[in-house]
């Protein structure tokens, strides 16, 4: 279990998987979950990946395994979030490496892009949206006075079932992985789940579109209803990108859909590096 400690910052916990020649030294891809998730969600995406890059899927802090003895009033951040990134990418490798991230993970995708195009080779957005709009925050309050407000009252798990019916998930999902995607979930601590709601809630990276430099693709739901409205601005707003439309409605198509996405990034990153993904 990969731990990379810092002085004066908390604990990440990552993890990796590596079944490429040793000889080859494969490069690395990072996958960044989004929002309430963890490393634990790209499990369907590793065999996919890792016989042709070490791939690493790091918790951001305060989910997951990453430790949440920080102050969660300020150590909460897009800033923060992205100087892990940094510290992460200097210790697993001495390389630019590809990053992919989904939703909440795109975004900080991004920001990283923007401010250190140098640590990457290629950037992968899976689902990003650009902010949370007021109409997905409603939903995401279950009712109550705000999005914060329903995740401390309900608790992350039960949290996750109301909103991953209406958003995520067809109403007709199979049941145990519904159940399975919520338990995950409910693991993150209501503190630092709220404290990231409050984060998400007032993120925008729209201005930092024009910034990025470093080939993008991109894959989105073509009917998402959390990031129909950014698909447009986010195929016009960065020069060089490569736009993939999934048919689904449904935000969650890095899980629904992971070996269709998987395959994409997968062969994306092989051609900027020069190789074919085929054995």
């Amino acid at each position: 279990m990969p731990i990379l400690s810092r002085p004066n910052q908390p604990d990440l916990h990552y993890v990796v998987d590596d079944y490429t020649d040793p000889w080859k030294n494969a490069p690395t891809i990072i996958l960044q979950h989004g929002f309430g998730r963890s490393s634990e969600m790209w499990y369907r995406w590793v065999p996919h990946l890792a016989r042709h890059y070490k791939v690493v899927r790091p918790d951001i802090r305060g989910l997951g395994q990453s430790s949440r003895s920080f102050d969660l009033s300020t150590g909460m951040s897009v800033e923060a979030f992205v100087q892990d990134l940094q510290d992460l990418i200097a210790a697993v490798d001495h390389r630019p490496v590809h990053y992919c991230g989904e939703s909440l993970g795109g975004m900080l995708g991004v920001a990283l892009a923007a401010q250190a195009p140098h640590l990457l080779r290629t950037l992968s957005l899976i689902a990003a949206p650009l902010r949370i709009s007021q109409a997905t925050q409603k939903t995401f309050a279950c009712g109550m006075a705000d999005w914060q407000t329903a995740i401390r009252t309900l608790g992350t798990q039960d949290w996750a079932h109301s909103v991953n019916g209406s958003l995520r998930f067809p109403a007709d999902a199979d049941r145990g992985m519904q159940n399975w995607y919520a338990d995950m979930m409910g693991k993150t601590h209501v503190d630092s789940l709220a404290a990231l709601a409050g984060v998400a809630a007032t993120a925008d990276i729209e201005g930092l579109l024009g910034k990025v430099q470093t080939s993008t693709l991109a894959i989105y739901p073509t009917g998402g209803s959390i990031t129909g409205p950014d698909e447009e601005i986010v195929r016009t707003g960065i020069k060089n990108l490569r736009y993939v439309g999934l048919p689904s409605k449904y935000h969650a198509i890095q899980f629904l859909m992971a070996a269709e996405c998987a395959k994409e990034v997968l062969h994306f990153s092989c051609q900027h590096d020069g190789f074919s993904a085929h054995e």
